[in-house]
């Protein structure tokens, strides 16, 4: 069984880098780490050697999604699976591994979120100090995907990738878990008409953090899209904003924690006006749905990109 340790990284196309870096570092509470060779903005939430990759590009949307596994011995098996089911592997070479903090990684194109994925275990020395700023964020929580193919994406997670259901809200969206991470999902898959971002999360320290986001953002003149509310499946409060392209993101406060053993069956709750907020709070028609693509990347490019 294929063992992950959290979402641990995502990498967005940015339409104007300067002005999205700045967003990250001074209105979402992000750090800068450095910046790669072709430009790359690094940044982090946590004390990992970062979370989030910003890349200069025409069209903004998800550029790639990184999953941390446990060790070096889940490679194996998850090749194998992935082998098995027909998607080509591109190994990370040791260079750009090293840049990121990494000891191996390896990169797929995924067709049914439309997506490049990559799973790593990261180099034993990465890991430093974090200091929180305008947010006390906790760590990167999860990344949700639209995609047409809904369910055929929430069985290739399920059974070749190895994540766990944790509930979802009928045919709508699917919450997982980086199983055996506790947390209630650290990906979403929602049914959607196009492939596009749903939304990228930042779990918070305190729930005052959601309400001093609220005014931080309006200050910034960042829209508010949904929210404060309260989820029904995971219990997490939450506050849903655009960045400056218009990809949503999200502060969430508590999620439900599954333990490894006996954890509880998932749920299917059914569509209602409450079923994604307890407190019936007004969505922005705006909110979850992309503003952009996701990855450029084809099939064929990911290696030379890897």
């Amino acid at each position: 069984m294929i063992r992950y340790r959290k979402l641990g990284r995502v990498e967005l196309n940015v339409t104007d880098l300067s002005r999205a870096r700045d967003y990250y570092e001074n209105v979402a509470g992000l750090q800068y780490v450095d910046t790669g060779r072709d430009g790359e903005v690094r940044l982090r939430c946590d004390h990992e050697h970062h979370s989030m990759t910003l890349h200069a590009a025409p069209e903004a949307g998800l550029r790639c999604a990184g999953f941390m596994l446990e060790d070096m011995a889940q490679f194996e098996p998850l090749i194998e699976r992935l082998e098995r089911a027909g998607v080509p592997v591109h190994e990370t070479d040791a260079a750009t591994c090293a840049a990121r903090g990494q000891q191996r990684a390896i990169r797929i194109f995924e067709p049914l979120v439309g997506a490049t994925l990559e799973f790593y275990v990261a180099a034993a020395d990465s890991a430093r100090p974090f200091t929180p700023t305008v947010a006390r964020i906790q760590r990167l929580g999860h990344v949700v995907f639209n995609t047409p193919d809904a369910a055929q994406a929430v069985a290739f997670w399920r059974d070749v990738l190895n994540f766990s259901e944790s509930d979802s809200v009928g045919e709508f969206i699917t919450f997982m878990r980086c199983w055996p991470n506790p947390w209630h999902h650290g990906v979403g898959i929602a049914q959607f008409e196009r492939r596009c971002l749903h939304h990228v999360n930042y779990m918070v320290t305190e729930i005052d953090d959601i309400g001093r986001a609220l005014s931080r953002l309006k200050r910034a003149g960042s829209d508010v899209v949904f929210g404060p509310g309260r989820h029904p499946a995971s219990d997490s409060v939450f506050l849903y904003f655009l960045d400056p392209d218009g990809l949503t993101m999200e502060y969430s406060f508590g999620m439900e924690a599954f333990p490894e053993a006996f954890p509880r069956a998932p749920r299917r709750i059914a569509p209602s006006p409450t079923a994604l907020d307890y407190w019936s709070s007004t969505r922005d028609p705006r909110c979850f749905t992309g503003a952009g693509a996701n990855s450029p990347l084809s099939p064929a490019s990911i290696e030379e990109k890897a």
